[in-house]
């Protein structure tokens, strides 16, 4: 028995021998096809990296096993790796977008080499039995991946009158395709063969994830003239591309189109928000464009569309900036005498009557004391002197863009002047400003222009600079006031001349019947006052009185009236 015993033992151990072995695997070896990639845009969908790794040699099936490629980059013991998982195959290959991917969400800037550190698990499909390859490392620089650029016209025109039609779609493509952080959009342009050496920007376009901007003839007409095409039928060639910026800050540019524009005369306004609004009666709110008050629009040829200025009371300590149009879209600030878009606020110091202009042309701007005063040999004493107008002559400021100055005048030539000097003709936004016309009262001025008729009379006149419509700053000129009703007819010809006291103040001692009356010019009805609650306004509501005598009191410069 103890032999028979001894001898199945053995003969157990040798069929135990002769069984297959379950392999418990080992590590790979983890080979790369290259050390150093640099992939570009035309290498988005090509493989510029392949990853081969040695047999693990599991006790399996090839299917049954699972290998995960690791990447991250070097020094970082892959703790923020980014995974690949590869099952059966014994390699693996990227494209060069992968890898650009790959960065840009780490957050690496185009055109910077990065080192990667890889290395592959391995394991049974189960997760079993792991092992880690050896580590390798790859030097790879990431590309810019840009937009695909495309316009919907290569010819474009437009006219003032259509201007708000719809002209051009430009639509591109995203940009750095399988980044996951936000890419923002915005279309540059500037005039053929430039090579954007200092592009612009298209207003109100672009942003994050938006991919098309539909333009209307204004705009299109804006990205020409600003680009350098005369304005006026004149034609010229645009290009335009798409800037694209990831959250992290790398930059691609698409590919650039062109289109062929001609240019139109546009109307460019601007306004003046601040934090003056609310308390000046510009709105309920403060820095709000919509309610803002407009800029006058220099006429001059060789300033058009470009100078604009204004006359305004701003409050102590006003702070403001300057639009194009009722939106925030296109703003200018600046300091020191320099223009700047989206700049700092400008502000004042002291509460007080001032002149803003801007330049666009040569981006500077101007703010000085605002007023207006009468100059000419009309003018007893003046001779044409700028330095002796203030305040000699100077005209009563009621309102933003508007003066009113009543004066003895005398026969002779005169003109309206801002500054105690002439203006120098250097067309600078900081320059004197005179005013003219060659028509008669109620007509057009022009900046630095022609003098007024000649007064031809010698009289008490009431002159007034009228810029509240800023496309047509005029000026009136009309004789003193007098007092109609209908106790007379309502007639100007007939009416009672009232007596200037200076000061912008007429004054009368009168009785009356009961009634209603108004105060007007003694040119007729082109000029008349009506109140109520003890203001004047032009072509304002009767007044109205039981019968009796009174003394009555138009003050002009202050807009008010008394009657006692």
């Amino acid at each position: 028995m103890l032999f028979a015993g001894v001898t199945l033992f053995f003969i157990s151990c040798e069929k135990v021998k002769d069984l297959p072995y379950n392999k418990l695997g080992n590590p790979v070896t983890l080979t790369p096809s290259a050390t150093t990639v640099t992939p570009t845009a035309g290498d988005s969908t090509k493989t510029v990296l392949t990853l081969n790794w040695s047999f693990p040699n599991y006790a399996t099936d090839s299917a049954n096993m699972k290998y995960v490629v690791e990447i991250d980059s070097t020094g970082r013991n892959f703790a923020k790796e980014v995974t690949k998982t590869i099952t059966k195959n014994l390699s693996t290959t990227f494209t060069g977008r992968d890898l650009n991917t790959l960065l840009l969400n780490y957050g690496y800037s185009v055109g910077t080499p990065v080192k990667l550190d890889i290395r592959v698990t391995s394991s049974y499909a189960n997760n079993n039995e792991k092992y880690i390859s050896n580590v390798v490392q790859v030097t790879v620089t990431p590309f810019a991946d840009p937009s695909k650029l495309v316009t919907e016209k290569t010819t474009v025109t437009g006219t003032l009158a259509t201007a708000s039609q719809h002209s051009n779609t430009f639509t591109w493509s995203p940009a750095f395709p399988g980044y996951t952080g936000t890419v923002t959009y915005i279309i540059q342009y500037d005039s053929a063969g430039k090579n954007f050496v200092s592009p612009q920007v298209v207003a109100n376009a672009g942003g994050a994830s938006v991919y098309t901007k539909s333009m209307t003839q204004a705009e299109m007409n804006t990205t020409a003239i600003n680009s350098g095409i005369p304005i006026d039928t004149k034609t010229g060639k645009v290009e335009y591309r798409v800037k694209a910026t990831t959250a992290s800050g790398a930059v691609a540019y698409s590919n650039v189109v062109n289109v062929t524009i001609t240019t139109y005369i546009p109307i460019l306004r601007f306004y003046l928000p601040g934090s003056y609004q609310v308390a000046s009666g510009y709105g309920p709110n403060d820095w709000d464009p919509t309610t803002a008050p407009e800029l006058i629009r220099d006429l001059r040829s060789a300033v058009f569309n470009s100078m604009y200025y204004t006359y305004i009371f701003l409050p102590a300590g006003a702070q403001f900036k300057v639009t194009q149009g009722r939106s925030w879209d296109v703003n200018y600030g600046g300091t020191g005498g320099t223009l700047a878009a989206n700049g700092a606020n400008f502000s004042v110091t002291n509460a007080g009557v001032y002149r803003v202009t801007i330049d666009l042309n040569t981006m500077k701007y101007d703010i000085k004391q605002g007023r207006m005063g009468l100059v000419g040999d009309a003018i007893p004493g003046n001779n044409w002197t700028p330095g002796a107008v203030f305040p000699a002559s100077q005209m009563a400021f009621l309102g933003t863009n508007k003066f009113l100055g009543v004066d003895s005048l005398v026969a002779g030539g005169w003109k309206m002047i801002d500054n105690d000097q002439w203006n120098n003709g250097s067309n600078a936004a900081d320059e004197t400003r005179s005013y003219g016309s060659t028509g008669p009262s109620g007509s057009t001025m022009e900046v630095n222009g022609a003098n007024f008729p000649n007064i031809t009379t010698a009289a008490t006149y009431r002159v007034i600079w009228d810029g509240t419509n800023v496309d047509n700053i005029k000026y009136e000129i009309s004789h003193g006031l007098r007092v109609v009703g209908n106790f007379q007819g309502w007639d100007p010809s007939t009416a009672t001349p009232m007596a200037y006291s200076g000061n912008g103040k007429w004054t009368i001692t009168m009785t009356l019947p009961a009634g209603d009356f108004k105060f007007v010019s003694a040119d007729g009805w082109v000029f008349n006052y009506g109140g109520t609650g003890g203001k004047i306004s032009r072509d304002g509501p009767n007044l109205n009185v039981a019968a009796g005598t009174y003394t009555i009191t138009v003050d002009e410069y202050n807009q008010t009236y008394t009657i006692l």
